[in-house]
């Protein structure tokens, strides 16, 4: 019961980002949304939560993990109401900003409150194996989820399944989730601020650059804008005498590595869906319950990895899972690229479900790779670390995607191109971790300096 009630939220978030995707065909003919503005509804979401992610760890160890997990569900509740509301495009998007707050703020709780419940390692590493199955089943479920109810009650049911699920998760928080003291560490609102502008300016530029010009006055200036703030950005963190991520943390290559390995996954991730939900939605003129019906097999083939990601684990270690897993993926990657509108779709789906099983191994190596590197000491921060920078990437893997669906007419050079960036990205993985991440010692937890070195 407190696995579950610790992932009532991300499970909330994962339906919610699979659902939308078979409902954006809906929702582009009742809005009258453009392919931009589809993006938008994906990525405005992402972008929040993204954003907010470090700001929710630090506000986590300010006042405790329990009472903002609990404020995160209730965020994402509202928001999940004004989506379910939304007269026109625009204000579905604004409702998906409030979503993605809301979400910031309950992800790093989360995982930092599952860290403190487990005693050890190796009770740890069956904890976030089993949570992050569970996370899993939410994602395979939700194209189903979403397209039955697209099919029988219109899009806004998506958002409307949200409310009992939130408030929920708020009452059995209260009743059943451990309530860690609070660490007091100063809050740098700037850097936050600086942080969340940094990441408005680049999904401006990524989503906005293929439909006014890469060159047009207002991509430019939001280019300069992202290298501007995020320039700052840095200089201010080095500077810092409380920057957002502690010292020992910065200066861990595997903490550094297993990060952009993360964003680097999720880039893949959230970018295939998105554009096999649109190839099935245009290509092949499937409505929301045929996409989600295609799409269920490769979230099930990721649900089942990680239910055997912690065996596996527990044989091999974190190291040879992830290695393994993301260079299954990025040769298969580099198969499905020969992929076109009239190939079968049994024989995608294989490649597909192959790539999905091998990730789901590799997911939960890399989050418990962060979070033993990591310690209980910096549990909270570790945790909004690691997802702001899984989120970024799926923020910028959909708008890449968008990217060469503007760009590329003909369906066949826009799954070569697409399977091609997402190989890619797996084989630049797979590289980091072979040079960064070397076998993590079962330490104990409890002593983060230990467990700091032996991330290094």
């Amino acid at each position: 019961m407190l696995l579950f009630t610790l992932a009532i939220g991300f499970v909330m978030a994962m339906i919610d980002v699979t659902a939308v995707n078979t409902a954006l065909g809906s929702i582009s003919a009742d809005l009258q949304v453009p392919l931009s503005g589809l993006v938008w509804v994906v990525d405005g979401y992402t972008l929040t939560f993204a954003a907010f992610l470090l700001a929710g760890g630090a506000l986590a160890d300010r006042i405790g993990a329990r009472q903002t997990y609990q404020g995160g569900l209730l965020v994402f509740v509202a928001g999940s109401l004004a989506c379910a509301l939304a007269p026109s495009g625009s204000t579905l998007v604004a409702a998906r900003l409030l979503q993605g707050t809301g979400a910031a703020l309950f992800m790093p709780s989360s995982l930092s409150l599952l860290t403190h419940a487990a005693p050890d390692d190796a009770a740890r590493t069956r904890m976030v194996g089993t949570w992050s199955a569970l996370v899993g089943c939410a994602a395979t479920i939700g194209p189903l989820v979403g397209g039955l109810l697209v099919h029988e009650f219109g899009w806004r049911s998506v958002f409307w399944i949200n409310l009992p699920l939130g408030l929920a998760g708020i009452v059995l928080a209260q009743m059943l989730a451990p309530a860690p003291a609070a660490h007091r560490r100063p809050l740098s609102m700037l850097s936050h601020v600086l942080g969340v502008l940094t990441l408005a300016a680049l999904s401006f530029l990524l989503i906005e650059g293929p439909v006014r010009g890469w060159i047009s006055p207002s991509v430019a200036v939001a280019a300069i804008s992202a290298l501007l703030f995020a320039a700052v950005l840095v200089w201010r963190e080095r500077a810092a005498a409380h920057p957002i991520l502690p010292r020992a943390l910065l200066d861990s290559s595997s903490f550094a590595a297993a990060n952009f390995t993360g964003f680097l996954i999720n880039f893949a991730v959230f970018g295939q869906i998105f554009l096999l939900s649109l190839f099935f939605q245009q290509a092949h003129g499937s409505n929301a319950l045929e996409t989600g019906m295609k799409i269920l097999p490769m979230l099930a083939a990721s649900t089942i990895g990680n239910f055997l990601s912690g065996r596996v684990i527990a044989r091999t270690g974190t190291r040879p899972s992830l290695l393994g897993g993301l260079a299954v993926s990025a040769v298969m990657g580099a198969v499905l690229t020969r992929s076109g509108p009239h190939t079968p779709y049994l024989l995608m789906m294989a490649g597909v479900l192959v790539m999905y099983l091998a990730i789901g191994l590799a997911i939960p190596a890399m989050t418990t790779t962060v979070m033993q590197v990591a310690g209980k000491v910096h549990a909270n921060i570790a945790a909004a670390a690691l997802n702001a920078n899984r989120q970024i990437g799926a923020l910028v893997g959909v708008a890449a995607m968008g990217s060469i669906l503007h760009a590329v007419g003909d369906w066949g050079w826009r799954l070569t191109l697409g399977f091609g960036a997402i190989g890619l990205a797996y084989a630049i993985a797979c590289l980091l971790v072979h040079q960064h991440v070397r076998q993590h010692q079962r330490q104990s937890s409890t002593d983060p300096d230990a467990t700091l070195q032996a991330g290094h």
